[in-house]
């Protein structure tokens, strides 16, 4: 009777490394701020377009009074702040990554070029030229051509709206006392 054992080295059990991520793909430190306000109502969220030229809401809009300070939600570069189509825009590319994120309506209060750090103000809102009903601020997320919902760059703490609440379960009992 012929037996074959095989060897296994420590490197054979081991798991490969996670593989580096190209310095486009890294992941900005979570924001601990919202663009305006402590938790602003989200007066219209996230619709996604089902194609690329389909209607839908490439961003959300964040309830904000005229005149309100509107703060950077990470480090990175003014890549725009002007207006289009009427409207104040400011857009800060995010530091070590491909995203940016956008801003409007906002009177700008930095200039195309600037360093911000996260909470940084950028700007204010405009009383005019929102597409609300009341003043609001757009804010977006891109990466690269490709809108995100903004909501995902923050940490789940800080879009909790309030404690828990436990409700009771149809059907099971309730021990007395």
């Amino acid at each position: 009777m012929l037996l074959t054992f095989a060897v296994l080295t420590p490197l054979a059990w081991a798991e490969p490394p996670p593989p580096e991520k190209p310095p486009g793909e890294r992941v900005p430190a979570p924001p601990r701020t919202w663009p305006v306000g402590t938790r602003p109502a989200v007066l219209r969220g996230w619709e996604p377009p089902a194609t690329v030229y389909a209607a839908g809401h490439r961003g959300v809009d964040l309830a904000a009074a005229p005149g309100a300070p509107v703060r950077a939600v990470a480090a990175g570069r003014v890549s725009y702040a002007g207006r289009v189509a009427g409207r104040g825009v400011v857009a800060v590319a995010l530091a070590g990554t491909s995203l940016r994120t956008t801003y409007e309506p906002v009177r700008a209060e930095v200039k195309q070029g600037a360093e911000v750090r996260a909470g940084e103000v950028v700007g204010t809102v405009e009383g005019t030229g929102s597409h609300c009903p009341e003043a609001c601020v757009h804010w977006g997320l891109l990466d690269g051509e490709t809108y995100l919902n903004p909501l995902d760059l923050l940490p789940p703490w800080l879009l909790q709206r309030g404690p828990s609440r436990l409700l009771p379960v149809l059907g099971v009992p309730v021990p007395p006392g």
